[in-house]
């Protein structure tokens, strides 16, 4: 079976920076499964993905455009110390989550000052040229349950509908939220200054 849309497809790979910097790798790990079509990786990976089929091996050099986007300066803001009422101690690196006019965000603290903190809602990755290679290790058609929810459901398991409303857009079931989805990847809109719980990215770069 070929990948097209609407395919929930497994991938094993690796991410590395044009100069071969290494910086991600499913290896020893779960393949990442998506739905193609969905928006959920990078658009350049998932054209290059369309039309392989299990045991076909991929290497692929995409600009940022094609990857997690631009750098945008203006995703870049400084915000009052006083919205993270609660948090102990703010340090540069650390992750949460801000609402914004496109719902909430990922940001990551940059400078700590006295008054204010320094925020940036880039993708760890944006700006960058990378290099994605691996292999297809898994192809099949997506159930109707996955179509209509919009992700991938782990084998013989679904999403309990009265929880639907508590998931995230690519969370079911106790799943996790790939580094390298493309939801994070383009954020468009100015950040409200306004910040809800604290979070850690989960390993992103």
């Amino acid at each position: 079976m070929k990948i097209t849309n609407d395919s929930v497809v497994s991938i094993h790979f690796g991410v590395s920076e044009v100069d071969g910097n290494a910086l991600d790798s499913t290896e020893n790990g779960a393949p990442l499964e998506f739905i193609q079509g969905s928006h959920y990786l990078v658009p350049g990976l998932e054209s290059e993905l369309e039309g392989k089929q299990v045991g076909d091996k991929f290497d692929v050099e995409l600009e940022a455009k094609d990857a997690y986007g631009i750098f945008q300066e203006e995703l870049v803001q400084q915000v009052p110390r006083s919205l993270f009422e609660g948090v102990d101690e703010i340090e540069v690196g650390m992750s949460f989550q801000a609402e914004t006019d496109q719902g909430p965000r990922s940001v990551e603290v940059t400078e700590v000052g006295e008054e204010n903190v320094s925020i940036d809602a880039n993708h760890p990755l944006a700006g960058m040229a990378l290099r994605f290679v691996g292999e297809v290790v898994g192809v099949r058609v997506a159930s109707e349950e996955e179509m209509a929810h919009g992700h991938i459901h782990p084998t013989d398991s679904s999403c309990d509908a009265d929880n639907e409303e508590k998931e995230t857009a690519h969370e079911c079931c106790g799943g996790d939220k790939s580094k390298h989805a493309q939801g994070d990847s383009c954020c468009g809109d100015k950040h409200e200054e306004k910040k809800s719980d604290h979070e850690c990215c989960g390993g992103q770069h």
